[in-house]
């Protein structure tokens, strides 16, 4: 979602910040620094840190941010938690339109249950399946932004 978002706003961000947090700066996400170091703090459970990091973020983008932000932070989780307590495996299309950023970012590290990987044929259309995906979202945010008025 995080990706899709990226292209759709035409946007580079850099999701290593994902699973390195802090020590890749602001990811070239607006205020991407807070954001990281409020979730980090968040999920952290240090009361002290979350809130400093609650106050830096709120000075940044105001109550309205810090709120949306803990939202997404309070899904995500949730999200999580469900899929690990279910067994839900990643599907073979979203795995294989994923594949070279979970590689990239190293998220297989954090797996506990990887699935089966994906077989020949998937394999050799996962790039152009990406590049497409990717493509159309681009193309998608560029209509969009086009379309709003100034």
């Amino acid at each position: 979602m995080l990706r899709a978002s990226i292209e759709y706003h035409g946007r580079d961000g850099d999701l290593r910040a994902l699973t390195e947090g802090s020590k890749i700066g602001d990811a070239g996400i607006p205020h991407g620094e807070r954001l990281v170091a409020f979730a980090e703090a968040a999920v952290a459970g240090d009361s002290a840190q979350l809130a400093t990091a609650r106050d830096e973020l709120r000075a940044a983008l105001g109550p309205e941010g810090v709120v949306d932000a803990a939202g997404v932070i309070g899904n995500f989780q949730r999200m999580v938690r469900i899929a690990d307590g279910t067994g839900i495996q990643i599907d073979g299309a979203v795995r294989a339109l994923s594949e070279d950023f979970r590689a990239d970012i190293g998220l297989e590290e954090f797996s506990t249950r990887r699935g089966e990987g994906l077989g020949p044929v998937a394999r050799a259309l996962a790039p152009v399946a990406r590049g497409a995906a990717l493509a159309l979202l681009r193309v998608a945010g560029n209509r969009s932004r086009k379309k709003k008025p100034s």
